[in-house]
């Protein structure tokens, strides 16, 4: 008799099993962080037994936690049979290290429900953010003081990292002066000042993030050189500024409005002044990479935008009349597109 492979799958279910892990992969990283795990282990490897005994729990569920984040990478054995920190988990989970991502970690704990497959199905259906029971997030800050300052303080964690990193994949020291807008705590603009130091810097944002933005501006001892200047970036014209930097503002927005935005800075800018866009980008033929199209997901749940590819953004650019678009990969997913006004 022949064999029936008839019914034999074509590819391979791992893929399917990875996407499901995941489920169990991030939760066990969040918990890790909230039990103090990581710091914990910093500079002190531990075995298995005293890390259960140091966190007050059973040695089975402490197995479980950690020998997903070995699996995970955030964690490495030691030949003595302990277990101890990777430089991955030194950079971005413990709190004196300048690209602390907890803050993300933490928002993740406070919003879990956001990110639920109802909330998903019902901005799927909608159309509408799910974030602060529906309501605008942007309005939301404006209203809610101590939520605008929380977030802000969120997104300080996932820029800070990238923020040291672009400004070395661009020429800037021809410029004076860079304008972040809607620049949050204001780390692009400290990364950009590190990098150039003959550069200054205005950060515009709203009041109450604008104060967030103050503080690191002294944590980093940069009073001298960075200021903030209050405003909404709709209406309020732009303080003067030879170079525009816009990071994960395109994507909160239709295609519609960033054009405007691209325009706006257009004509505010000096000739040979420099727009700069930091961004997660798809491909241009949008096949990936999955943390675009994560993103994406992210700003269905949260705004009314998308993230797009470097092709999209350069042609809302060149729409705008800016010439010598360039984009470029920085760090991780990161990319920026950058124009000059002739």
């Amino acid at each position: 008799m022949v064999a029936d492979d008839s019914l034999m799958p074509r590819s391979d279910v791992r893929f399917l099993w990875d996407i499901m892990s995941g489920l169990m992969g991030y939760p066990a990283l969040v918990v890790a962080h909230e039990l103090n795990l990581f710091p914990l282990l910093h500079n002190n490897p531990l075995s298995l037994r005293q890390i259960a005994q140091a966190l007050n729990i059973a040695e089975r569920p402490a197995e479980a936690v950690v020998l997903t984040n070995l699996a995970l990478g955030m964690l490495r054995k030691t030949e003595a049979d302990a277990y101890a920190l990777t430089a991955l988990a030194e950079d971005y989970l413990l709190k004196d290290s300048p690209t602390y991502f907890g803050g993300v970690l933490d928002q993740i704990v406070e919003n879990d429900f956001i990110t639920s497959v109802n909330s998903l199905k019902q901005a799927v259906l909608t159309n509408k953010p799910q974030t602060y029971g529906g309501d605008d997030v942007f309005q939301s800050h404006e209203q809610q003081i101590e939520r605008a300052k929380a977030f802000t303080k969120v997104m300080h964690s996932i820029s800070m990292a990238p923020a040291l990193v672009w400004p070395s994949h661009i020429e800037l020291s021809h410029h004076r002066c860079l304008l972040d807008i809607g620049g949050g705590s204001g780390a692009h603009a400290i990364g950009a000042l590190r990098r150039w130091p003959q550069l200054e810097a205005i950060v515009l944002d709203i009041e109450p993030v604008c104060e967030v933005a103050e503080d690191f501006i002294a944590q980093y001892g940069l009073g001298g050189r960075m200021k903030t200047s209050r405003g909404n970036l709709w209406e309020l014209p732009y303080p003067f500024a030879d170079v525009h930097f816009y990071s994960q503002i395109f994507h909160d927005w239709s295609e519609e409005k960033c054009r405007f935005l691209a325009q706006k800075s257009y004509d505010s800018l000096p000739a040979g002044g420099l727009i700069i866009i930091h961004e997660v980008l798809y491909f241009d033929d949008k096949t990936g990479p999955f943390m675009a199209a994560a993103a994406s997901v992210s700003m269905l749940l949260w705004t009314e935008g998308r993230q797009y590819s470097g092709q999209e953004l350069t042609a809302v650019l060149k729409g705008a009349g800016f010439v010598d678009i360039v984009v470029s990969p920085t760090s991780g997913y990161w990319s920026i597109v950058s124009g000059r006004k002739p």
